[in-house]
């Protein structure tokens, strides 16, 4: 392959950076999978790439698969190892380097932001939709700022009161995805118990209905509550994430929470499994109008 040939696929670099407003964590997602198409065509082990950077095997997979971010001086090296030599092309690697290091509106919150919810909100923010199913606690992005704090005390019990405000403020600010333009659409299952139980109080869980039912008129807001009628062929158990992205590039993820910790799986496999496991879910759960009359209903219990 010469200089001035492009792979199949890789003009997607340029309209990516001027038809997208995207985030760091999708840039870097996007950059990582570009290099990967370039090592394979040129037949270059990850091995030898990472010699050329001076690093191994594994910073090479790191770099691919988008899990850090980019030195100019390691993308120039690797860009000449697979014979990317067109200066405007180069350029284009630079710019999209460029942007995958830039810090997101996340990063005022690094004092208190775990390094592994960093990637969730920043594959959050690329999103086209986002398919969640909740066991525990409603979705962040769906609960009230009472409901925050009741909850998130809950998960960090020693916490001093500054790191509680900080965090609730956090989750405040990623809701705003909900409401910007050209907003992800937001599916989600939620097991009948998590409505059972009193998070902070009756008023707090009184407040909190309310607040799902004006959500659920959101046109890019589904919520279906799975009652304890479904069966167990249907219930996952723990609760989990599907993330879909409008970007050829960026594959679909599964993204499963942990209490110190998260895991995020993109094998088709795996993907798939999910999927088929949130499905079952969907068509088992009630449906949207039979949602809101459980949260009327409910409501209307709490007095």
């Amino acid at each position: 392959m010469t200089a001035m040939m492009r792979p199949e696929g890789e003009r997607s670099i340029t309209r990516y950076l001027k038809e997208s407003q995207v985030g760091p964590t999708a840039a870097r997602i996007v950059l990582g999978a570009q290099l990967r198409k370039l090592r394979t065509a040129a037949g270059i082990t990850r091995e030898d790439a990472g010699k050329a950077i001076r690093g191994s095997h594994a910073k090479i997979t790191r770099l691919e698969r988008g899990q850090v971010g980019f030195k100019r001086q390691d993308l120039a090296d690797l860009l000449t190892l697979y014979r990317v030599l067109d200066p405007d092309r180069r350029a284009e690697y630079t710019e999209l380097a460029d942007q995958a290091n830039s810090p997101g509106w996340w990063h005022e919150y690094s004092d208190v932001l775990e390094d592994w919810f960093e990637l969730h909100l920043g594959l959050e923010e690329a999103a086209a939709l986002i398919r969640t199913y909740q066991v525990q606690f409603l979705p962040g992005l769906l609960q009230t700022e009472e409901y925050a704090y009741a909850v998130t005390r809950i998960g960090y019990p020693n916490a001093p009161e500054a790191k509680i405000d900080r965090l609730v403020q956090l989750r405040m600010e990623r809701q705003k995805l909900l409401t910007r333009p050209e907003a992800p659409r937001l599916w989600a299952v939620v097991d009948e118990a998590v409505l059972r139980r009193p998070f902070g109080g009756t008023a707090v869980m009184a407040a909190q209905l309310r607040h799902l039912l004006e959500a659920v008129e959101m046109p890019n807001v589904t919520l279906q509550i799975a009652p304890f009628s479904v069966g167990a062929n249907a219930a996952a158990g723990a609760p989990f994430s599907i993330l879909r992205f409008a970007e050829p590039e960026l594959p679909d993820k599964v993204y499963l929470e942990q209490l110190t910790s998260a895991l995020y799986l993109d094998k088709q496999e795996s993907v798939d499994q999910y999927t088929a496991v949130m499905d079952r879910l969907c068509a088992e759960a009630d449906t949207p109008q039979e949602t809101s009359a459980f949260l009327t209903a409910l409501l209307g219990e709490l007095g």
